[in-house]
């Protein structure tokens, strides 16, 4: 006790939370009771003076407050009510009373009696509008709590206790309560009786539709708009009473309202209607149909209209939902508001052109989404009347818009069906079903002509999307006039219509794929030459050209890409390897290769499109494709004597290798094993059985080596096939060698003695590239040994030839590369010594490129060819070496300096923007020094730098920092810009180019005070740019200028 009575006066003097919690552990640990605190407190919860008599009652309530319920019987709980409600008449105590009531409240020792008192006490002695927010939240805890768990007890007082709590919380304003407010509302319309308080309950609430908060920034309560409108909503849909009040409030928010505020009074409309019921409904069909109508057909905005017709979605089926339920016919059962509403839409329909009739086909496309008798009604007027204006030939101008129209409509009917892929709909629920055959007449005849034609393209996918509605043959009945359609591609109008088209063959083919194999693609195989076109024969090369696209975006499907690997396979034999007879001349060398190329290309990207979306059956083409393509290019290689042979071209070569990875990277660790092993017999024994295989038999006299030194440099172009085997293993399948560190070590050796253009040397950097990252654990030897003694004999030694250094730094950076993605630590120490070279004029400028070339993406170290790749590397990277670059290119002399200004430009444009963009204003000078260096690359390199950091539209701190930055440099980048974009002192037209860009934008960033000096030199300068001959630099020239003709203070 007298601990208690010590804890208690200490808190008096001091009011910390240790004195409470100390005393809620006394009575935790029954040292003390809620008696001995009351007796501690006895002097002070009866002073005369207030400010005691509140710290008395403050006490007491935190004590409860933190004291676990258990320690709370039913007799200290009953006391305790008692007190606070006597201590609500106390002004100076009825905030600490409060508070407690608020944990009184929750107890389980609570009843229904106590309710009664403490929400009696409330009514009697608390004035709302005499207290803080903080202190009416309070007030509605409380009855909030009582509502949850004495909701009997509070009914028990009848009217009485509605009318006194309406009075209670009337004029409360604050969010913070009003969702308290909201909350208890909802509960009192829904479990009390309050028909005779219906009136004083929407008053309370309706009077704050709509919702007009806007939360302040950084609000710490995170109370939305959106929370206040959802629980507003809930209030004012929760009794049907509210129906006849609250319409004609809506109805008057609809006509006078901003275009917020009919979207809020639509969306309360979605929700109220249907707990208002029909009657209701029905009452004001007329008047909400005429407001409805006024918002779609002179819509404010699109969102409105929407809305809008949602609406008038939920208040047909409002009104017609009960009669549905009814069997009675769809003539008898549909009078009233939808038959009226129809009729005049169909009445506006028979002028299909005129502007009003695309909302009034949206009104009926809304209407097949209500009630099944409605959506009935609609198509059995709808229909009917379009196809009879479409056979109509007085009405033969109006065909297109009435197809349209019609299209619109029967994607509208799709739609109001089930979605459920695995529920298939009977035959009496597809809406279209009755009218099926003239509908699909009317689209059929639609394709014959060229101003139709889209639009029955669009009612035909609409049709063959609508699940159970077409027949087998009907599908194919559709495909048969698409094909001819198809065929009618370049003629006159019909110039647009072969994507629509392939569309909806594309859709055919994920479920009827057997028509678009028997009849499209013969079509468009007969439509591909077997020799390449000349050179003068523009419009057979276009014709491939489109053929070969419409096969790219419809052979997809497993089916149909195996018919067009099959097919396309053959049309590449018959142009790379052409009968003796055939006419080979030099003018058809090029031809035949372009068209090679595109026959590859086709198959690469549906194989790309397969791959992303995950098919199963790519794997498959490892034996039926990949094969074929190494024989063709290994015969190839081996039978061109001199003569000419397509598959030679090293543009094809990289297209087939482009494939042969899209394939290999979706093996299975197992599978990909044997492949390898096929491929390193091939390329180091010379054993091509197990690789290639096709029509064409590989000569054995002569020999396949492309790694030999002697081998001839078609065989050794065939290095990229190597490659693209190599970089798409995952990381557990070895290479078939017996030391991979010599293997590598023997690569290494061969790219710098043997290698005989830029192509093979790109394919051993991207194997090297690959195994050490995969495998750098076990290549100790070669990551450290090798290639140190690499990096003195082919790099560092000066007696060594410049290009011969060049191509050796290019591998280092890819080996580099690899360690630096996999996060290994070795990646620092070989990027430390390309700073090593930077006093060497030779090749310091190569050096400082590669840093950048090191952390850029590329395509060969990703997650789809199974690289290890650790997070965030770039970010290390940058945040390392950036700072070293910066303080080089400031403290460096020459050659150094500039050394260090082409590694920053290489650095930041091979990097996220976000990486760097926090220290753009100490680097914008050093970018400003590189825009004056020789190398045009480097200069675009800065533009596009600088032009990201210029870009308008973004309010974060980071972008304001990198525009007052600009500011501050205005000037100068003004006349440097202007100097670049000038074709006698800049020819590269990427730099011309880059340099308007950033003139365009640079008055949107800067402010108008600062650039006014230079707005007349710059608007004099660019006209004459607008001279320039490249129309792509005119057209950058045209932009910037405008922008700055409009800048203005």
């Amino acid at each position: 006790m007298e601990n208690v009575e010590r804890l208690v006066r200490t808190w008096v003097a001091t009011e910390r939370d240790e004195e409470v919690e100390a005393v809620v552990a006394e009575i935790s640990i029954g040292n003390a009771t809620f008696v001995h605190v009351v007796k501690a407190l006895g002097e002070y919860l009866t002073a005369e003076e207030d400010s005691l008599r509140t710290k008395g009652v403050e006490f007491l309530s935190s004590v409860i407050g933190k004291c676990p319920p258990e320690k709370l019987n039913r007799q200290a709980v009953r006391v305790l009510v008692t007190f606070y409600c006597g201590k609500l008449e106390d002004t100076e105590t009825i905030v600490p009373a409060l508070k407690g009531l608020v944990s009184l409240t929750s107890l389980p020792t609570f009843t229904g009696t106590d309710a009664i008192e403490v929400v009696n006490a409330l009514f009697k002695h608390v004035k709302m509008n005499v207290l803080v927010q903080s202190q009416r939240f309070l007030v509605f805890r409380i009855i909030d709590t009582l509502v949850a768990r004495h909701r009997e007890a509070l009914k028990g007082l009848g009217k009485e206790f509605l009318s006194r709590y309406v009075a209670l919380v009337e004029g409360e304003k604050d969010p913070r309560n009003l969702l308290l407010a909201f909350a208890i509302d909802r509960v009192l319309l829904i479990e009390f009786d309050a028909s005779s308080h219906v009136e004083d309950l929407f008053n309370i609430t309706f009077c704050y539709f709509p919702i007009t908060f806007r939360p302040p920034p950084d609000d710490p309560y995170g109370i939305t708009s959106d929370d206040l409108k959802n629980t507003l909503l809930a209030c004012l849909n929760s009794t049907p009473a509210f129906g006849p009040l609250a319409i004609p409030l809506f109805l008057e928010k609809l006509t006078a309202g901003s275009p917020a505020t009919k979207r809020d009074t639509l969306a309360a409309l979605n929700v109220c209607l249907p707990v208002y019921g029909a009657a209701v409904a029905r009452g004001f069909a007329r008047k909400l149909w005429n407001s409805l109508k006024l918002e779609i057909f002179q819509p404010t905005d699109p969102q409105t209209e929407e809305a809008a017709l949602k609406t008038t979605q939920v208040l047909i089926q409002t009104i017609y939902s009960i009669d549905d339920r009814e069997s009675r016919s769809d003539e008898e059962d549909v009078q009233g508001l939808a038959k009226e509403a129809c009729e005049e839409c169909i009445q506006i329909l028979r002028e299909p052109e005129k502007s009003q009739a695309k909302p009034a086909n949206k009104v009926l496309c809304a209407f097949m989404s209500t009630t099944p008798s409605v959506a009935r009604f609609t198509l059995s007027r709808v229909v009917p009347h379009l196809v009879k204006l479409f056979h109509n030939p007085d009405e033969a101008p109006t065909r297109a818009p009435t197809l349209r129209l019609l299209a619109d409509f029967i994607s509208a009917a799709r739609d109001s069906t089930s979605q459920d892929p695995e529920v298939l709909p009977d035959e009496g629920d597809v809406p279209l079903a009755p009218v099926k055959d003239e509908v699909l007449g009317v689209l059929t005849v639609g394709l014959k002509t060229p101003s139709t034609a889209p639009p029955a393209l669009d009612g035909l996918k609409a049709l063959v999307t609508t699940r159970g509605l077409l027949s087998d043959e009907e599908v194919g009945f559709v495909v048969h006039n698409v094909n001819e359609l198809l065929q009618k591609e370049g003629e006159d109008g019909f110039d647009d219509v072969s994507d629509p088209a392939l569309d909806l063959l594309i859709v055919i083919a994920t479920f009827a794929p057997r028509h678009v194999a028997a009849n499209t693609l013969p079509l468009l195989f007969s439509s591909l030459p077997d020799r390449a076109p000349p050179r003068s024969a523009e419009a057979e090369r276009l014709r491939y050209w489109r053929t070969l696209d419409s096969l790219s975006k419809l052979c997809e499907q497993p089916d149909l890409f195996e018919t067009l690997v099959v097919r396309l396979l053959t049309k590449l034999d018959l142009v790379c390897i052409p009968p003796p007879e055939a006419l080979d001349t030099e003018e058809n060398h090029e031809p035949s290769a372009a068209y090679a190329h595109s026959i590859l290309k086709t198959i690469a990207e549906v194989l790309s499109a397969k791959v992303n979306k995950g098919h199963k059956d790519v794997v498959k083409y490892i034996d039926r494709l990949v094969p074929r393509l190494y024989n063709l290019f290994i015969y190839s290689a081996l039978m061109s004597d001199g003569s000419y042979m397509a598959a030679t071209d090293p543009r094809l070569a990289s297209v087939a290798a482009q494939i042969i990875t899209l394939i290999t990277q979706s093996l299975a660790a197992q599978r990909q094993g044997t492949f390898i092993e096929a491929v390193f017999a091939a390329y180091l024994h010379g054993d091509v059985k197990q690789l290639a295989d096709g029509q064409q038999k590989l000569p054995a006299d002569r020999p396949f080596t492309p790694l030999d030194p002697s081998a001839p440099t078609l065989q050794k172009n065939l290095l990229g096939l190597f490659s693209a085997a190599v970089v798409a293993l995952r990381k557990g399948v070895p290479l078939p060698v017996e030391n991979e560190a010599s293997f590598l070590g023997m690569l290494l050796q061969w790219t710098r003695e043997h290698a005989d253009n830029v192509l093979q040397r790109d394919a051993v950097s991207h194997v090297l590239t690959s195994v050490v990252n995969r495998h750098a654990e076990g290549l100790a030897s070669f990551t450290s040994e090798r290639l140190e003694a690499f990096w003195k004999a082919e790099i560092a030694d000066n007696a060594v030839t410049y290009q011969s250094r060049r191509q050796s730094i290019s591998l280092w950076a890819w080996v580099t590369k690899a360690l630096l993605v996999r996060g290994d630590p070795l990646a620092m120490q070989h990027t430390d010594k390309l700073f090593e070279l930077f006093n060497d004029t030779d090749v310091n400028w190569d050096a400082a490129r590669a840093l950048g070339f090191i952390v850029a993406s590329d395509k060969i170290l990703t997650k789809r060819n199974h690289a290890v790749i650790k997070m965030l590397y770039s970010q290390r990277f940058c945040n390392t070496l950036l700072p070293r670059i910066v303080t080089g290119a400031n403290s460096s002399e020459q050659p150094r300096q500039n050394a260090y200004l082409v590694a920053l430009t290489s650095l930041i444009t091979s990097v996220p923007k976000s990486t760097y963009s926090h220290q753009m204003t100490s680097l914008l000078p050093l970018l400003l020094r590189g825009l004056d260096l020789p190398d045009p690359e480097i200069r675009a390199s800065v533009m596009s730098t600088l032009l990201a950091a210029a870009q308008p539209g973004s309010e974060t701190k980071g972008a304001a920092k990198e525009h007052n930055a600009l500011s501050e440099h205005a000037s100068n980048l003004v006349t440097t810009m202007l100097k670049n974009s000038m074709a006698s002192q800049m020819p590269s037209v990427r730099v011309r180019i880059a340099a308007l860009k950033f003139l365009a934008v640079l008055p949107g960033v800067v402010r108008y005070d600062i650039l006014h000096p230079q707005k007349a030199t710059v608007i004099r300068e660019l006209a004459k740019v607008l001279d320039d001959p490249k129309r792509a630099v005119r057209v950058e020239a045209v932009e910037a200028r405008t922008n700055w003709f409009r800048f203005s203070g």
